[in-house]
């Protein structure tokens, strides 16, 4: 079916009759989902009238314009494009749009690099201006540059950044100083994304003001600071934890964007499922034993805990947690951030906190044999001890706990459950589609999941033909193709058996023998099932998991 073209004799060569077409019903609509109008044709129409008239340029082509009108009936905006065209000599033609798609078109004129550019050319006038009043004063310009840098155009670069940072599902943004210029990087589900440079002038003003806002020290450039700030956006309060590091180029400045009004997710938006889900939710109500979480960095060991603290949060319950630094602050629960440089840690936090009469402690980290003593101690004393690890798998949480200086004969007892994780990608489900698969692929999918444990088996749900998905890209999810991300899990919990090869010896074979009998479903084979249910691509389970080599569908 071709495709209809736009109505041509409402507007050419600046010659509008109202009259002309009076339904809406005779312009053609046009869907405008996941397309991005080129900075060259929307400058065609200034942002000012697009947004008041609710007009937008779709296409330019020589001297004919493409247009379109969320009400193509409307005798002003017709006005308003007749001087538009006869100003440049336009010909062109009216599409009808929606509400939506003129919103999303009318967002892409405020774009980053657009923004910046436009406070950088209003910086540069008022140096100019200013320099020269300053040669006039004082016969210098250097205290004028510091003034002006740190006034209006500086707070807007770094409202903008933080603005679309926000918008576009960032959750870091690197400002990184390099020889000749700044360089602004976004992390959007977990990849970084270079997003702007800027010129090396404005760095330590920009800089400065992100330090001012953390409440740093901003004359202290040679050691490393922490702080945190909140700004509303969009209406939203979105709390930036920021951290600072000295580099031979200036200073690097980080800051985690933690939105307060998203709340913390529940298990199940998490990516947990049958058994696994199971074994988290008997385990944390159970009177003492620790439930530790296990991953690199970045893996979402904390999102997860926040979930669990969410589940017992109760009017019944003293949760009390210490945490390095705090991510986001929930009423119910008696939150404390560490200061190891005045001597309060983990583990002088948790001696402390012990005297508070608490139910459920959350320590963010066991990183030394002091706090890992305390947490064991406390486990055992009645308490449910949550707590994050730094091991490569489910399987690595008792060795390492050994090679802390736990006595073996202490972890049956305190440990009710290891849980390791990744953070994955997930597909937009709005440019999702099913892609082919080549039989060496599926045979060797089918392979993995049929070695899944009976036991789990049946929940798995393992489809007889593979599927797999892929997205390219579309409005939703900015055309990257993925939006947000879930984690995948593997879970051991402690059962006689376990605990008889803990007395006995354990080593790494013997315990993951005693996951599989338990019915274990590997963190490979949780995001293989992800994948043909068509949340995660295969890709993302090949990145995080240690499957063959030299995979392609």
């Amino acid at each position: 079916m071709a495709e209809k073209k736009p109505v041509i004799t409402a507007i050419k060569n600046s010659n509008i009759a109202p009259g002309d077409i009076d339904s809406e019903k005779d312009y053609p609509q046009i869907d405008l989902r996941g397309r991005l109008i080129s900075p060259d044709v929307l400058k065609q129409i200034s942002e000012e009238a697009a947004s008041f008239y609710q007009i937008i340029p779709i296409n330019k082509k020589d001297n004919f314009l493409e247009v379109g009108m969320v009400d193509p009936t409307d005798i002003r905006a017709k006005e308003a494009l007749k001087f538009i065209f006869k100003k440049n000599n336009f010909e062109g033609g009216i599409y009808k749009i929606g509400q939506e798609d003129f919103k999303n078109v009318l967002g892409q004129y405020r774009s980053l690099k657009g923004e910046v550019e436009t406070a950088l050319k209003k910086l540069e006038r008022e140096l100019e201006e200013k320099s020269a009043e300053g040669e006039r004063a004082v016969g210098g310009s250097e205290e004028v540059l510091e003034r002006v840098m740190a006034e209006a155009p500086i707070t807007k670069i770094v409202a903008t950044v933080l603005r679309h940072a926000y918008e576009g599902r960032a959750s870091d943004i690197h400002v990184e100083p390099g020889e000749t210029q700044l360089r602004i990087r976004f992390r959007v589900d977990g990849i970084l994304h270079s997003s702007l440079l800027l010129p090396k002038q404005i760095q330590a003003a920009v800089v400065s003001r992100i330090k001012i806002l953390s409440n740093m020290k901003i004359d202290e450039t040679r050691i490393p600071q922490d702080g945190r700030f909140y700004s509303r956006i969009n209406e939203n309060k979105i709390d930036f934890r920021v951290s600072t590091l000295p580099t031979p180029y200036g200073e690097k400045v980080v800051l985690r964007l933690l939105d307060a009004t998203s709340g913390v997710m529940d298990l199940e938006t998490l990516g947990l499922w049958g058994r696994n889900l199971r074994l988290v939710k008997e385990n944390i109500i159970k009177p003492f034993g620790m439930v530790l979480l296990t991953g690199p960095t970045g893996s979402g060991k904390t999102t997860t805990l926040y979930a669990i603290m969410k589940i017992l949060n109760q009017e019944t319950v003293n949760i009390i947690s210490l945490e390095d630094p705090i991510e986001y602050f929930i009423e119910g629960i008696n939150q404390s951030q560490i200061k190891p440089e005045i001597g309060y840690t983990f583990a002088s936090g948790l001696r402390s906190i012990l005297r508070q009469d608490p139910n459920v402690i959350m320590v963010g980290e066991i990183r030394d044999e002091e706090t890992a003593d305390l947490s064991v101690h406390a486990a055992l004393t009645g308490h449910i001890v949550l707590s994050t690890l730094h091991t490569n798998n489910a399987v690595g949480v008792i060795p390492r706990f050994i090679d802390m200086g736990v006595s073996p004969f202490l972890i049956p007892s305190s440990l009710n459950l290891s849980i390791a994780q990744r953070l994955v990608r997930k597909l937009c489900q709005s440019c999702k589609k099913e892609i082919e698969v080549s039989p060496r692929v599926a045979k060797m999918i089918q392979e993995e999941l049929s070695a899944i444990p009976e036991v789990s088996k049946q929940e798995a749900e393992v489809p007889s033909v593979i599927k797999l998905y892929d997205a390219k890209g579309c409005k939703e999810c900015g055309g990257k193709g993925t939006k947000g991300r879930v984690a995948l899990f593997e879970i051991i919990s402690m059962t006689p058996q376990l605990e008889k090869l803990i007395v006995e010896g354990p080593t790494d074979s013997k315990i993951g023998e005693e996951a599989l009998r338990q019915g274990m479903v590997t963190m490979r084979q949780d995001g293989l099932l992800k994948a043909i249910k068509g949340e995660i691509s295969l890709q993302e389970v090949l990145r995080v998991t240690d499957w063959e080599e030299g995979v392609e569908l």
